[in-house]
């Protein structure tokens, strides 16, 4: 089994984008400032909020080719996974909070998706450890799911740890995301606990220059595996 870890992903979140200018951002972002693009997609029920859905997936796609990372925070996911593979996700992550998970899954491989499951913070990660040999993603939130711009929440961080150790000793193909307050201060965090995928809205675009805050963040991020 190799121990050599995956290169640390930027994934910027449109959460946080200019929505009344969502090309422009996306075009913009995706010059060296991000490896993925993280679509939080939320129904109002699972989450109190509401965002965005197919439609806007497939109006973006023909203006990226980036990896569409689809993050569904919804009570109901297995209704619009099909849909969302239809308007160019490349993979969808459920909550592994809502049950189900391995119908999901299963569903998600039969539609062409990458896999992913997500855990909130208070979740233990005893949930998500038996899924692990059958997915492609492990989301691991670091802020309660619903609203950017919260705080990052560092208690997280030993089932980070937790997660990354039962990936290497099994040698599973994962990539291990964390998404949450995550900035040019807690990049390195999250990354020498084990996160190789980082996501992050207000910390690129509620910049000035966000390509220059993702390369900032990239750089910072980095900094933890040397």
């Amino acid at each position: 089994m190799s121990t050599e870890r995956d290169p640390v992903l930027i994934a910027p979140s449109l959460l946080s984008a200019d929505l009344a200018a969502l090309t422009e951002s996306v075009r913009m972002i995706e010059r060296g400032g991000a490896d993925w693009l993280h679509v939080d997609v939320m129904d109002g029920h699972f989450v109190p909020n509401v965002s965005i859905g197919p439609p806007v997936v497939a109006s973006l796609r023909p203006y990226s080719e980036r990896y569409f990372d689809c993050h569904l925070m919804m009570t109901e996911p297995g209704r619009y996974l099909e849909p969302f593979a239809k308007a160019g996700a490349d993979g969808c992550t459920v909550h592994v909070e809502i049950g189900g998970t391995r119908e999901l899954i299963s569903q998600m491989r039969s539609l062409g998706l990458r896999v992913g499951l997500a855990a909130n913070p208070d979740t233990p990660f005893e949930a998500v450890e038996p899924f692990l040999g059958e997915i492609d993603l492990l989301l691991l939130m670091t802020v309660f799911p619903g609203f950017g711009g919260q705080s990052f929440m560092g208690e997280v961080m030993p089932k980070v740890t937790q997660a990354r150790e039962a990936i290497e000793q099994h040698g599973f193909a994962l990539d291990l995301e964390v998404d949450g307050g995550i900035d040019q201060t807690t990049a390195p965090v999250a990354v020498a606990a084990g996160a190789n995928v980082l996501v992050a809205g207000s910390a690129i675009f509620s910049k000035p220059q966000p390509l220059r805050a993702a390369h900032d963040l990239r750089v910072a991020a980095r900094s933890a595996q040397q």
